[in-house]
């Protein structure tokens, strides 16, 4: 049965108004405050990234951006209320790269796909990892490390953030590329395991240089190389692992701010645009540098291509290493 001439003619003006409230919606975009979720708790790197962000952007924008913390297993929380969340450009969420690239094939329980139900919108920046050691430890290169623990197999331990994160799957690629044998230790996040590294009772980690800068400073905790493919500039003295003898031990972790599925392209756009001129404002890229994190940016597409390959090359390192979490 066909509408009538005047049926028809409401329905017309009814999805008129629909498509004009949609467009005027997206048009004077932002036109409320915005919402930064972080997936940590306060202090950690991606709350201080996320903070320096948000702060940015409500300048830029010339709107409030309020900061969220919503920590909680090991960054699902956040991930699934950002997912959930309207697709409107008011609710953003910052995460290290490792929560929706690895994640997925060491928890087969996940309520998310961050291939379809996340729209990547800007790289912040790149915090390449560092090989520490406590500063007692007898081997002062790579290399004496190494040969150290060949000759003691099976009795070094390293440290991690929990079975199956970056830092873990670091590690072991490290040992299986060098040829030793270590005993993993996971601890509940790099803080709690720092005290035992310093102390002795792991005899190495890997991590971002913000995470173990006070302690290198301090002296408590000395780095052998840095899995970068450049010298670090808050370590121009640390050799990269290349450099080192391993060349094939890159390892760094991305921070990224994403967006629930269907956003617009057009609000991913402007976003994407003003977080650029964010990091590219001279201070904020030294705040950067000074903590370890390298900034990146670049077109949202471009950020979408890279989440996409390192969901590949992540899976294969998961499944070479056999790491799986109970």
């Amino acid at each position: 049965m066909g509408l009538t001439r005047a049926a028809y003619a409401a329905a017309a003006a009814i999805f008129s108004l629909l498509a004009a409230g949609q467009a005027g919606a997206q048009g004077d975009y932002p036109n409320r405050a915005i919402r930064m979720v972080v997936d940590t708790s306060p202090g950690g790197l991606t709350d201080i990234l996320g903070r320096m962000a948000a702060e940015g952007l409500a300048r830029e924008l010339g709107r409030q951006v309020v900061v969220e913390n919503r920590a909680g297993a090991a960054g699902n929380m956040a991930i699934e209320y950002v997912m959930k969340s309207p697709a409107d450009g008011y609710t953003l969420m910052i995460c290290a790269g490792g929560n929706v690239v690895i994640k997925p094939f060491l928890d087969r329980s996940l309520a998310f796909d961050p291939l379809t139900d996340l729209v990547p919108v800007f790289n912040v920046a790149e915090a390449p990892h560092i090989l520490v050691v406590p500063a007692a430890f007898p081997a002062k290169t790579l290399a004496e490390f190494i040969d150290y623990a060949k000759a003691n197999p099976g009795k070094l331990y390293y440290g991690s953030a929990g079975n199956g994160s970056p830092p873990h799957l670091a590690m072991d690629r490290f040992a299986r590329l060098a040829g030793v044998s270590m005993v993993h230790v996971p601890y509940k996040g790099v803080g709690q395991a720092l005290p035992d590294l310093v102390a002795g009772r792991v005899q190495m980690m890997s991590m971002s240089y913000g995470s173990a800068r006070p302690y290198l400073k301090s002296g408590a905790l000395r780095a052998l190389a840095a899995g970068a493919k450049q010298r670090l500039a808050g370590l121009p003295d640390v050799p990269t692992a290349a450099e080192a003898g391993l060349p094939a031990w890159q390892m760094s972790a991305w921070f990224g701010i994403f967006a629930p599925r269907d956003t617009s392209p057009e609000i991913v756009r402007l976003l994407n645009e003003k977080l650029q001129a964010v990091i590219d404002e001279p201070k904020a890229r030294q705040r950067l540098l000074e903590l370890g994190a390298e900034p990146l940016g670049g077109p949202a597409p471009a950020f979408a291509e890279r989440v996409r390959a390192d969901y590949r090359l992540w899976g294969q390192v998961v499944r070479e290493s056999g790491i799986k979490v109970e």
